[in-house]
């Protein structure tokens, strides 16, 4: 298979980031075609938001594993490797199920601070039927990186990944 993947997106207005969010989904659909491996499928969708979305430090999965995460496919620095659902924003969206829309992380309570070079958060949850199998956290070195459209694209590409993906 050959994919070829846009520039860095376009996030300098309302319109060129919904315009963004609406390629990033078709190519979430294109690189995943044909391919249902949940590993794979992890790893391809995290180096595509890596490569493709300006203003990040780490994109990834923490797997749900009973009442904690553990690391999955991600694009950046070392990260932490065990977060228990009662810290952190990772989480809190595992313990919420709700998109985690951080401004200023230093300012959430009991923030993991993985890399210090971080200073906004966006997590949500990868929900497959009525199950937690993950969370896809995004990090910046830009406070307030990210707003309502960005939570309503990224929602819309992990929903594309979890509809074509075989969990275990």
């Amino acid at each position: 298979m050959s994919f070829e993947v846009a520039d860095t997106l376009d996030m300098s207005t309302p319109d060129a980031k919904r315009a963004s969010y609406e390629l990033l989904v078709a190519q979430v659909r294109s690189v995943l075609e044909g391919e249902r491996d949940w590993i794979a499928n992890l790893s391809q969708f995290s180096a595509l938001v890596h490569q493709s979305v300006p203003d990040l430090n780490w994109a990834g999965f923490y797997l749900a594993r009973g009442e904690e995460l553990v690391v999955g496919p991600f694009q950046g620095k070392v990260a932490c490797v065990r977060i228990p659902f009662s810290k952190g924003v990772c989480g809190a969206c595992a313990r919420s199920r709700e998109i985690q829309l951080v401004e200023d992380v230093h300012a959430f309570p009991g923030h993991i601070a993985c890399d210090s070079a971080s200073n906004s958060e966006l997590v949500l949850p990868v929900v497959v039927g009525d199950r937690l199998v993950a969370v896809f956290d995004l990090d910046s070195p830009l406070t307030a990186r990210f707003d309502a459209e960005d939570a309503r694209g990224f929602a819309e590409a992990v929903a594309a990944l979890a509809a074509g993906t075989d969990w275990p």
